[in-house]
């Protein structure tokens, strides 16, 4: 059974973060910039919430000022829920469906180790699901 730890070696372990008291401006240009949906607020190395395109979307009408003016706690997600590298691609979809979230944080040792997206964990079934397709297709044809 693939972990979150397979994810992590096949797309690497770069996590994107900001500050609590970054504005939103400055959260979405690093997002665009990274080609990332959401990026970690952190604060003296610990997690306090989660910003992506969807707080931005859904929360950002409350607001009539700038995006400059805008911090990214105003808008993000908290808690955070956070999966370890022994997590299976199982429990992610698990979590993922039952809280509505696209984005897991990987920490281990209260340490952020990475980040596992919907995307990342739907590449990793449909990489298993095209296997057992090829090996069934083989046994079918006797190769």
């Amino acid at each position: 059974m693939d972990t979150v730890k397979d994810i992590l070696k096949e797309k690497g372990f770069d996590v994107w973060r900001v500050k609590p008291d970054a504005s939103i401006d400055d959260a979405l240009k690093l997002m665009a910039e990274k080609n990332v949906g959401a990026v970690l607020v952190m604060r003296d190395g610990a997690i306090t919430g989660i910003f992506s395109e969807r707080d931005f979307a859904r929360k950002i009408f409350r607001f009539e000022k700038s995006l400059k003016e805008i911090k990214v706690e105003d808008l993000m997600t908290r808690p955070v829920l956070t999966v370890t590298p022994q997590t299976t691609v199982d429990d992610c979809v698990a979590l993922m469906t039952h809280h509505r979230f696209r984005h897991l944080p990987v920490v281990e040792d209260g340490v952020v180790t990475g980040i596992v997206s919907i995307g990342d964990v739907v590449k990793t079934i449909i990489s298993h699901q095209q296997f057992t397709i090829n090996e069934l297709g083989k046994y079918i044809s006797g190769a």
